[in-house]
């Protein structure tokens, strides 16, 4: 990981209370920097699971435990508002629209290298480090997000939402790790959350499990049950709301076909979703995606290029062709079909390990 050169060596970290972003205080304590550490507040205290770990009460005390372990001040900043509002609301628009959103980008830009750089200015800390097995290359004046070494935990998708100005200021101490050595360095050190379970995501399960089912409860929205219909359009079931499926899903379907069955389209409008068991059926040739950010110059209009694209976190990257539209939306065509992309997902695009940036899935083509 680079030390700056022209800066003050002052770092906030996002410490959400899990084994990552402790050990990556910890490498900064080691490295010789002036650590800060900051808990975002994303739920009431008095509200929700008490026991819940990622961003709620757990979090804070284990987040201070290690704070204190390593000798470091540490805050508490109250984001329950900008998380509803920014975070929470967006995702529950996309799910009453038949799309599947992708909160933790937005997370990233607004709260953790949103909110808390500010933060950070205001407590004399000239960096945000987060534990996001992602690395930072070139300068502060030039940034470039690469891929994290660990092909298994790479999180650079989640983050190619970042400004230029707060990829500057970004630093991610375990890019260059994986997660047994993480776990290992947490070990060594005795902190609290050193065998702790994954909490990744934890923020965003309610309280029944259901992500979307909490959000409609919170925003007290209606829950819009409709028809299930096979592809000729003939009704096979009911569904208690389109809220609960995602383009793909084999299970909880609610009805039997004799043979496995796969959502293949989600009409908002008309609250009906239609299942298919053909697999091939899922197949599309590419897609379309709004929202863009770049964090390399942009590409020219109308004019195609080389890319590989990744749809969703846990996907491979695959070969593609790009072309970017005059009202600045984004064609990408796919080098073989992909399964099952989804609107509302992000749609990554990287050239070998570096990410080139990205928007937001509106349609995809060929299902």
């Amino acid at each position: 990981m680079p030390v700056p050169s022209n800066h003050s060596k002052s770092v906030l970290v996002a410490m959400s209370g899990g084994v990552d972003s402790s050990v990556a205080a910890a490498l900064l304590v080691e490295r010789g920097w002036t650590v800060i550490g900051a808990t975002l507040r994303l739920h009431p205290c008095e509200e929700g699971n008490p026991e819940r770990f990622c961003c709620g009460v757990n979090a804070e005390i284990a987040s201070k435990a290690v704070a204190e372990k390593l000798g470091i001040e540490h805050h508490v900043i109250s984001a329950g508002v900008p998380f509803e509002d920014w975070i929470l609301r967006p995702a529950w628009d996309a799910y009453a629209a038949g799309h599947t959103p992708s909160p933790c980008p937005l997370c990233n830009r607004e709260l953790k290298l949103g909110l808390l750089q500010s933060t950070a200015s205001s407590l004399g800390a000239a960096y945000v480090a987060t534990g996001h097995y992602a690395r930072r290359g070139g300068t502060d004046a030039q940034p470039t997000l690469l891929r994290g070494l660990d092909g298994n935990k790479d999180q650079s998708y989640f983050l190619f939402a970042l400004t230029a100005e707060q990829l500057s200021r970004a630093v991610f101490p375990l890019g260059e790790m994986d997660k047994p050595a993480v776990r290992a360095h947490a070990a060594a050190l005795d902190l609290v959350n050193a065998r702790q379970p994954s909490s990744q995501d934890a923020c965003l399960v309610g309280p029944e499990g259901s992500f979307a089912e909490s959000l409609r409860q919170r925003f007290d929205q209606p829950a819009r049950p409709g028809e299930i219909v096979d592809e000729d359009g003939r009704v096979v079931g009911q569904h208690p709301g389109v809220h609960h499926f995602t383009i793909g899903q084999r299970r909880g379907l609610g009805v039997a076909m004799g043979r496995p069955a796969f959502v293949m389209r989600i009409d908002a409008a008309t609250a009906r979703v239609t299942i298919t068991t053909r697999p091939d059926a899922l197949l599309c040739g590419g897609l379309l995606a709004r929202d863009l950010n770049w964090l390399v110059p942009g590409p020219t209009p109308d004019e195609p290029f080389p890319c590989e694209v990744q749809v969703r976190y846990r996907a491979r990257a695959v070969p593609s062709q790009g072309l970017l539209r005059a009202d600045g939306s984004l064609e990408i065509r796919f080098e073989r079909p992909l399964r099952a992309v989804t609107s509302g997902q992000a749609a990554v695009l990287y050239q070998g390990e570096r990410v080139l940036g990205g928007g937001w899935i509106h349609e995809a083509w060929g299902r």
